[in-house]
């Protein structure tokens, strides 16, 4: 087998990892939503208002402003300690929603208190590329849930393209996204998710930055997913699921279907070795996929409400 053969063939295993994150993701979303429902724990009060969106945009510019403007003055530490308070509150909702259907409420509350903690000092102590990419995990799942279950189809919808086109002038025109993303690969925080392309890649042994590499034009050992790039397709999954009665359940997987075309498309560029603005691909997969399963089922968009 030739070098090229041999490695196109090891490059299909990280793609279908990185595959499997969104279904995984996605899935353990809807299953913490009804727990999450019932213990009021939502983004918003009120789905159906538009002034939701003006919070979300403006207190996320104002995130990642703070977070560049501290890393700026080697304030590293604040920044991570902020992040570490927000994994690890969404980590224990997670895994008190997903253990209290099977356990007792008290040793659910002991077993997500403890899991949560080991997380966090196995982050703080050993960040390697699967401890990060589990945290990862349980904050998906904990921001696609609240999300879906605070926002309308409609609003979702406008959400989703709003991040479209911020992501995209964020990575190809300000490219400040290339710089928030090297400054949490450095704090090993799992705001990006990591798939190795070799087996024995170590994020922990990884001394250059990302666009120190696309200086030099250095081939990445893995690649980096950012998690915004799963939740917000994931945000419109769970909320067709909940808010279209009946037939939700396959708009969702539609809406999923979607998505990882948007992703297969993604990686076409991505393996030419640039970054590339995510959202535009997935955020579109994932609209495309509610447009054409709702008409092949109902005819019309259903679900859309607008005040």
């Amino acid at each position: 087998m030739n070098k090229s053969k041999r490695k196109g063939i090891e490059g299909i295993f990280p793609f279908l990892l990185m595959s499997s994150l969104f279904v995984l993701i996605d899935g353990l979303a809807l299953l913490v939503t009804g727990t999450f429902e019932a213990a009021g724990v939502s983004a918003f009060e009120n789905p159906n208002d538009p002034m939701d969106l003006v919070y979300f945009f403006v207190t996320m510019l104002v995130f990642t402003g703070v977070i560049l403007l501290i890393s700026r003055f080697r304030k590293r530490q604040t920044v991570h300690g902020i992040f570490l308070g927000a994994i690890g509150l969404s980590s224990f909702y997670v895994l008190y929603s997903l253990t209290d259907t099977v356990i007792s409420e008290l040793w659910s509350l002991g077993f997500s208190t403890v899991a949560t903690i080991a997380l966090i000092v196995m982050l703080v102590k050993y960040p390697e590329w699967y401890v990060v990419d589990a945290c990862g995990i349980m904050a998906g799942v904990g921001s696609i849930a609240m999300f879906g279950i605070s926002l309308n189809i409609s609003l979702v919808i406008i959400l989703l393209i709003g991040m479209a086109v911020y992501d995209a002038i964020s990575v190809y025109k300000t490219r400040h996204m290339i710089d928030l993303a090297d400054t949490v690969l450095a704090l090993r925080v799992p705001v990006m998710l990591v798939i190795p392309k070799i087996r024995n890649y170590s994020l922990i042994r990884e001394t250059k930055s990302l666009k120190e590499k696309l200086l030099k034009g250095e081939e990445r050992e893995a690649f980096f997913i950012g998690l915004g790039d799963i939740i917000f397709p994931g945000i419109l999954f769970v909320s067709t699921f909940y808010n279209i009665p009946g037939k939700g359940f396959l708009i969702a997987l539609s809406v999923m279907a979607g998505t990882l075309l948007g992703f297969v498309t993604l990686m076409t560029s991505v393996v030419k070795g640039k970054p590339q603005a995510g959202l535009p691909y997935l955020s579109s997969g994932a609209i495309l996929g509610y447009m054409v399963s709702s008409y092949i089922l109902f005819g019309k968009l259903v679900g859309l409400t607008f005040p």
